[in-house]
Parts: structure tokens; C-alpha cells; sequence
């Protein structure tokens, strides 16, 4: 049996009622063998080239790349704004790639989960996601690629997903995910 994998799951959205923290937790839920923890994202300052210059460096800052860099892999679950990944997002990815040549992405496997209200589950933004993840030297899972639509009927009171062919899309989805890593690792 495979080393259980550590695996930092970071949500693009900061809403109490978010349909990405929901999927995250049920994927948790259903990945016995990856240890998933979400890493928060919402506090961390805006990245400033300045602020990497001084002394002290934003503690948020720090804190954040401490908690990504032993990780085994990334899992990035997000909705789309404006094509494009929510801001609190490029930002926690800005952070942990600088200062230049220490970045906290290089090497590590990854996986994203886009999940929105309407019915192409925010597909713009997990490709514009793609894109920044191959640029940092992180290795994104190819397949099954996971836009997830019709969030607000996914989930039961319990955070469940209760929908049958979306939870065995997520099952599968993890399946790939652990090999994935695996593999890559």
C-alpha cells in the first residue's frame, strides 16, 4: 500500500457558503488515502516586490510557504471570474512562487477542481489555471479534467455530494489524482 500523501487543497473562493469550499471538503471526504487539508488563502497580503525586500517579510507570507513547501501535491479547487481565476487565488499562487528561484510550486504534482452555478463549471478558469501551474514547473493531472456545473445541486445538507454520476466522477478523479502522484513523486 502506497505512503499516505499530504496533499494542500486551496480554494478559490472566499465565500461562507462556497460551492468550491463544499467540493473540497467532499473530495476530502472521499480521499481516504490522500491526506487533504485546506490551506487558507484569504489573509494573505497582497504580493509587492517591495514587501519581499524587507525586513520583516508579511509573517502571512511566510507562514503560507512553510505550510505548501512539504507538501506532496496541490490541489487547487476554484470558480471562475471573468474567465480567469478569482484574484485571492493568483495571489496565494504569486506568493508562494517568489522570491524568484525559491518558489514553493516547483516539481509538485497538482490537480484542479473548477466548480460554478451554471453549466459549463468554470471551465475558462481552470484552463487560465492550467497555464500558470505548467509555468511554475508543477505537474497538473491531464485527466480527468473536472468542471464541475449545477453547483448549488450538488450537495446535501451534510455537504455530501448527492448527486451519483458527479460523486463517481469525483471517486475517479481522486483514483487518478493518487496515482498521479505517484507517479510523479
Amino acid at each position: 500500500m502506497p505512503t499516505p500523501r499530504s496533499v494542500a487543497v486551496l480554494v478559490g473562493s472566499l465565500r461562507k457558503d462556497s460551492l468550491n469550499r463544499k467540493m473540497a471538503l467532499a473530495l476530502a471526504g472521499l480521499a481516504p488515502a490522500l491526506q487533504m487539508q485546506i490551506v487558507e488563502i484569504g489573509d494573505l497580503p497582497l504580493y509587492n516586490q517591495d514587501l519581499e525586500d524587507a525586513s520583516p517579510k508579511p509573517a502571512q507570507w511566510l507562514a503560507f510557504r512553510d505550510r505548501i513547501r512539504p507538501v506532496d501535491a496541490v490541489l487547487f479547487v476554484t470558480p471562475e471570474y471573468n474567465r480567469s481565476v478569482p484574484g485571492v487565488l493568483k495571489n496565494a499562487i504569486d506568493v508562494g512562487s517568489r522570491p524568484y528561484g525559491q518558489s514553493v510550486w516547483i516539481g509538485k504534482p497538482a490537480a484542479i477542481v473548477s466548480v460554478s452555478g451554471g453549466v459549463i463549471g468554470a471551465f475558462g478558469a481552470n484552463h487560465h489555471l492550467r497555464q500558470s501551474l505548467v509555468f511554475l514547473d508543477m505537474h497538473p493531472l491531464q485527466q480527468p479534467e473536472m468542471y464541475i456545473g449545477n453547483g448549488p445541486s450538488l450537495f446535501g445538507p451534510d455537504g455530501a455530494i448527492i448527486v451519483e454520476s458527479t460523486r463517481q466522477l469525483c471517486e475517479r478523479f481522486l483514483r487518478a489524482f493518487e496515482a498521479w502522484i505517484e507517479k510523479v513523486k
